[in-house]
C-alpha cells in the first residue's frame, strides 16, 4: 500500500493552487492598511461582503483535494476506504472553514511556517468526532499541509502583501531603533569588566531560571522549559468593599506587565497559583539579550532573584545590594565586581524581584518590611516585585513604602485549556490524553472546582497520565492523593521546614482542617470568624502532640503551608476550594458517627456531596444504612443521592443495591418531559452521571435524557448532551437545536452545533448570537426572537446557507421586501397576533403563521 506521507507532496501545485485561490476574495492595490489589523478571516471568500464561492463550496475544494491525492495513489492502492475519505474530507473542510476566523495576519502567518500554520488551523478542530483511524489522521494532517503551504504561497503573491510586508519591515526597525534608544538611556559607559560580568550573569539566570520545577507530584515531568511552561495569568487590584470583603476591580492586566505601570507591585497569590514561575520569567525575560518581546520598560535591566525562603537566616542580617548573588548561592557570585550591584541600581537598571514573603519566620517580616523600605529609598527608580500568599500579611502591608497592591486571578477556562494542553505536550503524553483530561474537568464539577490554578492543574495533569488516562476511580482517592501533594511534599521538597515556628505533621493537619470544614458545613456557613477557628484549634489541642505549641501558632502554620486555608477579608478564614471542605468535613461526620444527620439534609443542594464523600468513608454497613435511609426519604432527591452513592460506597449488600436500583428505575430514564424537568431540579449535575448514553437509548427514551441534559443547565449538562450531538434520532437533534440559548453561546455551538449533520431551527435573539453562527459558516433555519433590526439580519446572517427564517414579530412588521437578500430563502414564518392588515405587506411567496408567542417546542 501506498505511504500515506507521501500523498499530499503527489498533488500537483498545478491543481492544488486554484483551489487555494478561490478560498480568498481578489484584493486591491496598496498596502492594505485599515485603523485596526488586516486579519486573513477579512480576505477569504466565503465571509464578508465580496462572497465569490458559499461555504458549501468549501466542502468541495476539500473533497477534490482528498479525491486527488487519492487518485495520486494509483488505482487499488488507496490508503483509506470511502468512509474514511469521506471523514477525512469533512474534518478537512472543517479546517479550512477556519480561515474565517483564525487572527493572525497575512504577514503573521507566513512568518509561522507552512507547519506552525497548519497546526494553528488545526488547533480548534478536534479530530475525535470524526473518527478517523491512524491513517486517516496521517492523510488529513499531509492534505492540511499541502494546503497550507500553498496558501501561504497565494498570500506572498498579493499585492497587498509586498506593501504590507515593507510597511511592516518599517514598524519593525522603528520598534528596534526605539530598543536600542532606551538601551543606550539605560547603559551607561560601563567598564569592560562589568559589561562581561554582566554577560555571564545573564547566562546565569537564563540557565537557572529556564526551567520550571513541578513538586509534590508522584507522575509526570519534573522540570519544563520555562518557555514552554509559562502561562500568563491575569492580576487584578484588590478593593475593600463595604462588608470587608475584598472583589476585583476591572479590567484586569496581563500578569507579566504588572510592572509596567508601576515601579513597585506587591502581588499576592494563593498556593500555586502562580507566584514563582513569574518571578523566574520576569528575570530571564529582562536578563535576555531580545529586545522585541513587546516589554520595553525590561529592556537594558538586571535582574536579582530574592527567594525569601534562602536569604533569611535566623539571627542573621538581611543582605545589602553586593551580597544578593552570594545570598542566593550564585555560581558566578565570586566573579562580581566590586561595587557592580550597587552601580547597577544607582543607574536604575534593576528589577528587584523578591518571592515569598509567607515563607519566612512571622517575627521576621518586620525586619524584611523595613530592609525593603531602605533599599527602595537608597536606590530609587528601580522595578520591584514583591510575592506573598494572602493571609500571610495584612493588606497594605507595604502602601506605606509606595507598593501597589495586586492580586492573581484565578485560572479561568481558557487558561486551563493551555495548560493541560502544554503539560502534556511538555511531558511527551498523547494530545487524546490531555483532551480526555479536559472533557472530565469540564464535565465533572468537582474537578472544575480543583482546577483553579497551575499547582492544581499540574497535580490533575500528573494523577491522570500516571493513571494511563484516568484519574482515581474515586473521588476519595484524588482527594488524597491532593492533599499528599498540599500538606507534606511540596514544602518538603522545597525545603520549608517549620518556616514559621512550627511544623504540623500530615496527620495533624488533615485532623484540624476536617474539624473547621465540619464545623462550617453543620452551621450552613462558608466562612468563619478568626476567633471561631483559633477557638476550634484550641480545643484541639490537647489532644495534639505538639510539644506546647500555641493555638496561634498553629492557626498561622495551618493558615500559610496547607494550601487549603485563606483569610479573604480580615478577621475572617474560609476554604480556598469548597470541594475540600466537602471532603474533609464528610471525612470527620464519618468518624463522629454523625450519619444520620447527613441523611436528614439530603434535600439540600449543598449537602449533596457531603453525603457522597461520606459514603465514600462509611465502613460497610454505615454505607448500607445511609443509602436504605436515603431510598427511605421516598423523593426524586433521595432517590438520585443513593443511587450515586452506590459508586461511592466500597461495599454494599445485594439486597440493598437492587432495593437502590429499582428506585432508581421509576426516574431514569423519566416517563416524560414534566417529569424530566422535575428529575434535573431534583439531582442537578448529579443526574448526569446516572442518565444513560447515546449508544444506550433510542426514539422517544434519547429525547427525554436530552431533555433532562437541557434542565440541568450547567457546563457539564452541555459536554453530556454533546455526547448526543451524531444521534441519529430526528427529536433528539432538534431538542439540541433548540438547547442553545441555555448554555453559553460561543461554546455550545463550537461543541454541538458545528456537528449536528442536520441544521434544525436554531433561536437567536441578539447580535452576538448572528455572529456566532456566522462563524460556524451560516446556518440553514434561524428562529428570530423579539425585536431585530434589518440591517442586522441582512449583514450577519450567511445569504446561501439560509433556506427557513422565522420571525417573532411583537410589533408590525414593517414590510418584508429585504428578504430577497438571501437567494436560498425557501419558506419564511411571521410569528404575529396582528390583524390581516399585516399580511398585505408580505411579499408573494411569503408565508405568514399568526400566533400569539413563540412555542416551547422546537421549530423543525
Amino acid at each position: 500500500m501506498v505511504d500515506v506521507t507521501a500523498l499530499g507532496a503527489r498533488v500537483a501545485s498545478s491543481a492544488v493552487v486554484p483551489l487555494v485561490k478561490r478560498l480568498f476574495v481578489r484584493d486591491g492595490p496598496g498596502a492594505g492598511l485599515v485603523d485596526r489589523p488586516v486579519r486573513i478571516s477579512a480576505l477569504v471568500s466565503f465571509r464578508g461582503e465580496k462572497r465569490d464561492v458559499t461555504p458549501k463550496d468549501v466542502d468541495k475544494i476539500a473533497a477534490e483535494l482528498v479525491r486527488r491525492a487519492l487518485a495520486s495513489a494509483g488505482p487499488g492502492e488507496e490508503p483509506v476506504d470511502a468512509a474514511e475519505a469521506a471523514a477525512v474530507k469533512d474534518a478537512l473542510a472543517r479546517t479550512l472553514a477556519r480561515l474565517g476566523e483564525i487572527t493572525v495576519e497575512d504577514y503573521e502567518a507566513v512568518g509561522l511556517g507552512p507547519e506552525r500554520f497548519a497546526r494553528e488551523l488545526g488547533a480548534g478542530v478536534p479530530l475525535a468526532p470524526y473518527g478517523l483511524g491512524e491513517v486517516g489522521t496521517l492523510l488529513y494532517e499531509r492534505l492540511l499541509h499541502t494546503a497550507s503551504l500553498h496558501i501561504l504561497n497565494f498570500l506572498t503573491q498579493r499585492s497587498t502583501y509586498v506593501a504590507r510586508q515593507q510597511t511592516v519591515q518599517t514598524q519593525q526597525l522603528a520598534r528596534l531603533v526605539q530598543a536600542v534608544d532606551v538601551l543606550l538611556e539605560r547603559l551607561p559607559s560601563q567598564s569592560a569588566e562589568d559589561a562581561g560580568f554582566e554577560e555571564r550573569y545573564a547566562d546565569h539566570v537564563a540557565a537557572r531560571h529556564g526551567t520550571l520545577t513541578i513538586y509534590g507530584l508522584d507522575a509526570g515531568t519534573r522540570e519544563w522549559p520555562l518557555d514552554t511552561a509559562y502561562l500568563s495569568l491575569e492580576a487584578t487590584r484588590p478593593q475593600a468593599a463595604r462588608d470587608g470583603r475584598r472583589s476585583p476591580e476591572y479590567p484586569t492586566l496581563a500578569a507579566e506587565q504588572v510592572l509596567a505601570g508601576h515601579d513597585q507591585v506587591f502581588l499576592r497569590g494563593v498556593a500555586g497559583s502562580g507566584k514563582t514561575t513569574l518571578v523566574q520569567w520576569l528575570a530571564v525575560t529582562a536578563a535576555g539579550r531580545v529586545y522585541d518581546h513587546g516589554m520595553p520598560h525590561l529592556i537594558g535591566r538586571v535582574p536579582f532573584v530574592l527567594p525569601m525562603r534562602r536569604i533569611v537566616r535566623p539571627d542573621a542580617e538581611l543582605p545589602l545590594p553586593g551580597d544578593f548573588l552570594r545570598a542566593v548561592g550564585a555560581p558566578v557570585a565570586g566573579e562580581q565586581p566590586p561595587g557592580w550591584a550597587e552601580r547597577v541600581l544607582r543607574a536604575r537598571r534593576g528589577v528587584l524581584l523578591v518571592d515569598g514573603i509567607d515563607e519566612i519566620a512571622d517575627d521576621r517580616r518586620a525586619a524584611v518590611r523595613r530592609w525593603l523600605r531602605e533599599l527602595v529609598r537608597a536606590f530609587p527608580g528601580n522595578l520591584w516585585l514583591v510575592t506573598s500568599r494572602p493571609s500571610a500579611v495584612p493588606q497594605d502591608w507595604l502602601a506605606a513604602e509606595g507598593f501597589h497592591e495586586l492580586d492573581l486571578a484565578r485560572m479561568g477556562r481558557t487558561e486551563v485549556d493551555t495548560f493541560v494542553r502544554r503539560w502534556h505536550r511538555a511531558a511527551g503524553a498523547e494530545e487524546s490524553v490531555g483532551e480526555s483530561l479536559l472533557a472530565s474537568v469540564r464535565s465533572t464539577s468537582e474537578l472544575n472546582e480543583l482546577a483553579t490554578n497551575p499547582l492544581m492543574c499540574g497535580m490533575l495533569c500528573a494523577l491522570h497520565r500516571d493513571r494511563r488516562g484516568f484519574l482515581p476511580q474515586d473521588r476519595r482517592s484524588l482527594y488524597e492523593a491532593a492533599l499528599t501533594m498540599l500538606l507534606e511534599r511540596r514544602d518538603r521538597e522545597r525545603e520549608l521546614h517549620g518556616s514559621d515556628g512550627v511544623r504540623l505533621a500530615y496527620a495533624t493537619q488533615v485532623q484540624l482542617l476536617q474539624k473547621l470544614a465540619w464545623w462550617l458545613i453543620r452551621n450552613s456557613r462558608h466562612e468563619m470568624d478568626r476567633d471561631e477557628a483559633l477557638g476550634i484549634v484550641n480545643r484541639a489541642l490537647p489532644a495534639l502532640n505538639l510539644d506546647g505549641a500555641g493555638d496561634e501558632e498553629v492557626y498561622r502554620a495551618l493558615l500559610l503551608r496547607s494550601g487549603l486555608l485563606r483569610e479573604p477579608a480580615e478577621g475572617r478564614v474560609d476554604f480556598l476550594h469548597r470541594t475540600f471542605q466537602d471532603y474533609l468535613g464528610a471525612r470527620l461526620a464519618v468518624q463522629e458517627m454523625d450519619l444520620d444527620l447527613l441523611v436528614n439534609h439530603a434535600g439540600t443542594d449543598q449537602w449533596e456531596d457531603v453525603i457522597l464523600l461520606a459514603l465514600a468513608h462509611a465502613r460497610p454497613k454505615e454505607a448500607e444504612h445511609m443509602l436504605l435511609r436515603l431510598t427511605g426519604l421516598g423523593t426524586p432527591r433521595g432517590t438520585l443521592l443513593a443511587a450515586a452513592g452506590l459508586r461511592y460506597a466500597a461495599e454494599v449488600e445485594p439486597g440493598v443495591r437492587r432495593r437502590v436500583e429499582a428506585g432508581l428505575a421509576t426516574h431514569v430514564p423519566p416517563p416524560t418531559f414534566e417529569a424530566a424537568e422535575e428529575v434535573a431540579r431534583a439531582g442537578g449535575d448529579l443526574v448526569l452521571g446516572l442518565l444513560p448514553g447515546p449508544e444506550e437509548t433510542d426514539g422517544q427514551d434519547a429525547a427525554l435524557v436530552v431533555m433532562t441534559a437541557f434542565h440541568v443547565g450547567s457546563e457539564a449538562a452541555l459536554h453530556f448532551l454533546a455526547r448526543f450531538r451524531e444521534h441519529s434520532d430526528a427529536d433528539v437533534q432538534r431538542l439540541l437545536a433548540a438547547s442553545w440559548p441555555k448554555f453559553d453561546r460561543d461554546q455550545y455551538a463550537q461543541e454541538i452545533l458545528a456537528h449536528l449533520p442536520e441544521q434544525w431551527a436554531v433561536e437567536v435573539a441578539t447580535t452576538d448570537d448572528l455572529h456566532t453562527l456566522r462563524s460556524l459558516g451560516g446556518w440553514r433555519h434561524i428562529f428570530v426572537s423579539g425585536a431585530y433590526r434589518v440591517d442586522d439580519l441582512t449583514e450577519l446572517i450567511v445569504p446561501e446557507r439560509l433556506a427557513h427564517l422565522t420571525l417573532e414579530a411583537p410589533h408590525p412588521v414593517e414590510g418584508l421586501a429585504w428578504l430577497t437578500a438571501f437567494p436560498g430563502l425557501r419558506t419564511v414564518s411571521v410569528l404575529t397576533d396582528l390583524d390581516e392588515a399585516v399580511i398585505r405587506q408580505v411579499p408573494d411567496g411569503v408565508e405568514l403563521h399568526p400566533s400569539a408567542s413563540l412555542s416551547s417546542q422546537p421549530q423543525g
